[in-house]
């Protein structure tokens, strides 16, 4: 079992997945488990020190979220955050109790004078961190002292030295806690004594290893879509198993303008990678035919997928596994101390693969974030117009369309998508935005064009910024640019004469229409 430097024991907190991605920033590898897990499992992983997060609840309900006890007893340094600081103020006989009022914001951090921390190395009095809370810590635990106070919290963060427990009231891991980054380095890297300074490369180093004895003489069907993901899998894969690597890309007839001819381009000239392109637009139309919900619409895309992927397959002898783009965020959100959350779109990547698929499933990319991807997508050369394309959704287009999807409204999207990325590459906020797109809303209007009068489609542009989509915000783009794409959409592509711009943010919308 691969050891981790820092295990994060996740109490249902939003935030959990940043504690890890801060972590990572900082070189030091770690990785996210339910709060239940066993101590002795724990163990097994040799971390040098072990993270509370925050979460929803309070410790005094009756259906807390609680450790096992063992877990103190490793002897391992501790930290806890929020919900993780009131789990250790309760487990070591100190007293939490619901505030008077919930603290929920911006807040300034006063550190001790007379205790000070080596968590808070570097950190100057003052600075700004983030709260979220509505119990608070009463009375400390025996043998924990302050080590930092807020103007409502008195008991901002604790420290039990002796048994190198350290717990903070705030989250250290969001941006608003401007120097949340140096309190998890310093905890990691001062406390827990991690020397070891993981990236990318040696992720490389180690999974062309691990692909090589996982796959042996066996053949993995790769599927590609042309996003980042299932590309870095594909070149990832062929660096450790060459010709072992059967790479196909199905044309579902969803694709973007020139999508298929940038892939082939890629992979067949670029990277000498022998892709096998099948041409499957037609069989993914019928069975879109007059199908308008989008949740079927996901299903029915995904269930092609796999029947042209065993339809391949057939073709060619030896394949023992099938490769998928799955990332960390999807391993996590698998294992949630909940279990899965609600559905909210199907189509995701974990989930394994239908019985009657005879296939081992591996995935390369399940420890990786998604910026993690990209580092890894540049070390195996792939180009960067392709490391730092945007997301692209596996069902494409189709859910782009309100309504049944049909080759003409594909066609009209096409185009309009066309212009607007073409416009925000050439303005440079292609490369400054998380997510671009348009979207065919089949809801028509009255306009005039020249002396006539039109009754055609409107398209929206939906632009945002994330970190890692989790949330969205949409882009603040100048309007000189928007005038610019809405003119050239209306006067280029026949069938269209308005379009909108969503300024709507995740949450409560999605980033995606459907």
């Amino acid at each position: 079992m691969k050891d981790v430097s820092i295990i994060v024991l996740d109490f249902g907190s939003q935030y959990t997945q940043l504690i890890a991605r801060r972590l990572r920033e900082e070189r030091v590898y770690c990785e996210i488990l339910p709060y239940y897990t066993k101590a002795d499992e724990i163990a097994l992983k040799n971390p040098q020190g072990i993270i509370f997060s925050g979460g929803p609840s309070s410790v005094y309900d009756d259906d807390a979220y609680e450790v096992d006890l063992k877990i103190y007893e490793l002897g391992l340094p501790l930290l806890g955050i929020c919900y993780g600081m009131q789990r250790i103020a309760v487990d070591f006989k100190g007293e939490v109790v619901r505030s008077d009022h919930h603290e929920y914001g911006k807040a300034e951090l006063h550190l001790s004078k007379s205790n000070r921390s080596d968590l808070f190395e570097e950190c100057e009095d003052g600075r700004t961190v983030w709260m979220s809370h509505s119990d608070r810590v009463e009375r400390l635990p025996d043998g924990f002292e302050s080590i930092a106070h807020s103007d409502n919290s008195p008991y901002a963060a604790i420290a039990s030295v002796s048994r190198n427990i350290y717990a903070m009231q705030f989250h250290p891991e969001v941006q608003h806690s401007t120097e949340g980054y140096l309190m998890l380095r310093n905890f990691a890297r001062k406390i827990c004594g991690v020397k070891a300074k993981w990236d990318i490369g040696h992720f490389l180093k180690e999974q062309v290893s691990k692909i090589k004895e996982q796959v042996g003489n066996k053949k993995v069907l790769c599927g590609l879509s042309g996003g980042v993901d299932s590309s870095v899998v594909a070149a990832l894969l062929y660096e450790a198993i060459g010709d072992q690597l059967v790479p196909v890309f199905v044309d579902n007839g969803l694709l973007r303008k020139g999508e298929r001819e940038q892939v082939e381009q890629v992979f067949k000239l670029n990277l000498k990678v022998p892709l096998i392109t099948v041409d499957a637009a037609d069989n993914f139309l019928d069975k879109l035919k007059d199908i308008d919900d989008p949740e079927q619409k996901r299903k029915i895309i995904g269930h092609t997928f796999i029947e042209e992927f065993e339809a391949e397959a057939a073709k060619h002898d030896g394949i023992g596994f099938l490769a998928q783009g799955t990332l960390y965020p999807d391993v996590i959100e698998s294992i949630s101390v909940n279990g899965p959350s609600q559905t909210i779109k199907s189509h995701h990547n974990v989930g394994g693969l239908p019985e009657w698929m005879n296939f081992k499933l591996i995935e390369p990319l399940r420890e990786l974030f998604k910026d993690e991807v990209r580092k890894l997508g540049r070390e195996l050369m792939l180009p960067e117009s392709m490391i730092e394309r945007h997301p692209f959704p596996g069902p494409g287009l189709a859910i782009r369309i309100m309504g049944d999807v049909n080759s003409a409204d594909l066609a009209l999207l096409r185009e309009a998508d066309a212009i607007l990325l073409d416009e925000l590459k050439v303005s440079g906020y292609y490369a400054r935005t998380w997510q671009a797109f348009a979207v065919l809303l089949n809801v028509k209007s009255v306009g005039v064009m020249g002396d006539n009068r039109t009754y055609d489609n409107t398209i929206c542009v939906r632009v945002v910024e994330a970190v890692d989509g989790m949330t969205a915000t949409f882009a603040h783009l100048p309007h000189d640019l928007l005038e610019r794409i809405s003119r050239r959409i209306i006067n280029e592509v026949d069938g269209i004469n308005r379009v909108v711009y969503d300024i709507s943010s995740k949450p409560p919308a999605t980033i995606e229409w459907e």
